[in-house]
């Protein structure tokens, strides 16, 4: 009776946190296909599983009068090439303001939590120089691994999205210490 318990558990753990990942992704899917429908100027149409109360139409925002800031990254992508699993590695993106006014980073937000980023949090003076540090921490990421840092700005548009890549191999068997059964 014990065992069967644990295992109706541990399959309503699964369910509960595969269904958070499903509701993320069709939330992010909507707003992607919302932002294309916006480009492409077809601002009528809506995906047709998203509904108006379950997901806030954005509000368009208009840039902003007077000198602003630029980022202008030296590189937006980066690989890592093949990382043993377990390591930690980071790449640090270096930024410039060619704008016309100092650049203030406010936020660099990961696509994922195995993701640390770190930024510049100073003002970036006209002609001065920063940066945006990702950390990818790569325990259990197997396989081919795609991230992205959006950093956002007080520059028009408001964000960046920084991307890297990395091929994670996964440890040797018995690398994480003695099996206990």
């Amino acid at each position: 009776m014990k065992t069967i318990s644990r295992v109706i558990w541990i399959l309503t753990l699964v369910a509960t946190i595969s269904s958070c990942r499903d509701k993320a992704s069709e939330k992010r899917i909507a707003e992607l296909e919302s932002r294309l429908a916006q480009i492409e100027g077809n601002k009528a149409a809506t995906p047709a599983a998203v509904t108006p109360a379950a997901t806030p139409a954005p509000a368009v925002e208009e840039k902003p009068e007077g000198p602003l800031p630029t980022m202008d990254f030296a590189t937006t992508d980066h690989d890592f090439g093949t990382v043993e699993e377990g390591k930690k590695v980071s790449y640090t993106y270096k930024v410039k303001n060619t704008g016309q006014a100092p650049l203030i980073i406010q936020n660099a937000q990961p696509s994922c939590g195995c993701t640390v980023p770190d930024w510049t949090k100073n003002p970036i003076p006209v002609g001065g120089e920063g940066f945006v540090k990702a950390e990818f921490d790569t325990k259990g990421k197997h396989g081919i691994n795609n991230k992205t840092i959006t950093v956002t700005a007080n520059t028009w548009p408001k964000s960046v999205s920084l991307k890297f890549k990395a091929m994670v191999t996964p440890m040797p068997d018995g690398a994480n210490g003695p099996v206990v059964k």
